[in-house]
């Protein structure tokens, strides 16, 4: 198989999938290094494929969201434990976490990508971030950020907005 013919199958797969596909997975269904892959992504992009690339894998994004509710929701936390408890509420609730958005005084919008939908993808996330002792968005604008959730229905939505709230991490509108 030609390179153009490997771009054409991972776009047709991911087109397919409901969940994201890491990119070693790729490499080794298509005997290419994950390098290729990552090439292979990006020429997709360039073409106008809109490919996110999360730490679970690539996803194209709405692929997989019939009927869904797709709301923001602004928060607070005050550091991990905080960040991984507040992650948790919302998944444990039948939220999926998309992205978070934090609005940096110098940059403007920074949006990073999560689709963070159990307690697995949590839990690797959570160990990613702290093996890697990297610091999450939120602490550039002093733990101040927005989710992009998606849930099934508003009553899913009003209970996520609860349970934030009665941990003091949603910021309610004034």
């Amino acid at each position: 198989m030609n390179a153009c013919e490997r771009r054409e199958r991972i776009l047709k797969e991911l087109k397919e999938s409901n969940k994201p596909i890491k990119g070693h997975e790729l490499s080794k269904k298509y005997n290419v290094s994950r390098q290729i892959i990552v090439q292979d992504i990006a020429l997709l992009r360039a073409r106008g494929e809109e490919i996110l690339a999360t730490p679970q894998g690539y996803i194209i994004p709405n692929s997989h969201r019939k009927n869904k509710l797709i709301e923001k929701i602004v928060c607070k936390h005050w550091g991990y434990d905080e960040m991984e408890d507040e992650l948790r509420t919302i998944v444990d609730l039948g939220g999926r976490i998309i992205d978070v958005i934090v609005d940096h005084p110098l940059y403007g919008e920074i949006k990073s990508p999560l689709q963070i939908c159990s307690r697995l993808d949590l839990q690797e996330f959570m160990t990613n971030i702290r093996e890697t002792n990297a610091e999450p968005l939120s602490s550039l604008t002093e733990g101040i950020h927005i989710h992009t959730i998606e849930v099934n229905d508003r009553g899913s939505f009003e209970r996520i907005k609860k349970a934030l709230m009665s941990k003091n991490y949603l910021i309610k509108e004034d």
